[in-house]
C-alpha cells in the first residue's frame, strides 16, 4: 500500500511539473482569429492598410541567440505557398513588435533586425491578399528562437533561402494562425 501512495504522488507531482512549465509562446493584442482591412495588403487588388499586428513573444529556449519573424499563407494557389512577411536578426533582448513595425519606413523595428524581400518583391510586411473567391486562407506567423545571433543574409535574400536558413538553425518556433477572405 505505501509503495502505491508512493507511486501515485510521483506521478502526481510529476504531472504538476510539467504542467507549470512555461512554453515558448507568441501573442498579439492586435491579431484576432481573423485579420481585417488593417492587416490586409493595399496592392495586388488588395486596398488594406497593410499594417503589421503587434507581436510579443515569452520564455525563448536556453541558447536562443536571436530571433526571426515570419508570415506564411500555404493556401496561397502558388504551389509553394506565399511569404507575406520574413524579420530575422532581431537581438534576444527583443520581445516585442509594436503594430506597424513591418513597415520599411515607419522606423519601428530594431535597428538590428533585417526584413527581406516577400513574395510581393519588397521588403518588410505585405498582408493578406487572397484572390477574391478563393475562399478562406490562413495566415501563420511564426517567431523562431535561433541558435545564431545572425542569419548571414540581407535584405535582398529570396524567401525560399531564408526559409532554408531558418530551418537550418531553429531551436524552437511559436506560432499564432490568423484568417482571411475576400
Amino acid at each position: 500500500m505505501e509503495k502505491s501512495i508512493t507511486t501515485l504522488l510521483f506521478c502526481l507531482l510529476s504531472t504538476l511539473s510539467v504542467l507549470g512549465q512555461e512554453t515558448f509562446t507568441l501573442t498579439s493584442n492586435t491579431l484576432g482569429g481573423n485579420s481585417t482591412s488593417v492587416e490586409e495588403f493595399n496592392g495586388f487588388g488588395c486596398t488594406g492598410d497593410n499594417v503589421s499586428p503587434q507581436l510579443s513573444w515569452s520564455n525563448a529556449p536556453e541558447g536562443t541567440k536571436s530571433f526571426a519573424i515570419t508570415m506564411y499563407d500555404p493556401d496561397a494557389p502558388t504551389g509553394s505557398g506565399w511569404w507575406h512577411w520574413l524579420v530575422f536578426d532581431l537581438p534576444t533582448d527583443v520581445n516585442n513588435l509594436p503594430a506597424n513595425a513591418g513597415s520599411i519606413d515607419a522606423g519601428l523595428m530594431s535597428a538590428d533586425a533585417i526584413q527581406s524581400i516577400t513574395n510581393y518583391g519588397a521588403p518588410g510586411y505585405g498582408g493578406p491578399c487572397p484572390p477574391e473567391g478563393h475562399g478562406t486562407h490562413q495566415y501563420v506567423i511564426t517567431v523562431h528562437a535561433l541558435s545564431v545571433d545572425k542569419l548571414g543574409l540581407d535584405a535582398t535574400t529570396n524567401p525560399a533561402i531564408v526559409g532554408y536558413y531558418l530551418w537550418n538553425n531553429t531551436i524552437a518556433k511559436a506560432s499564432i494562425v490568423s484568417y482571411y477572405k475576400r
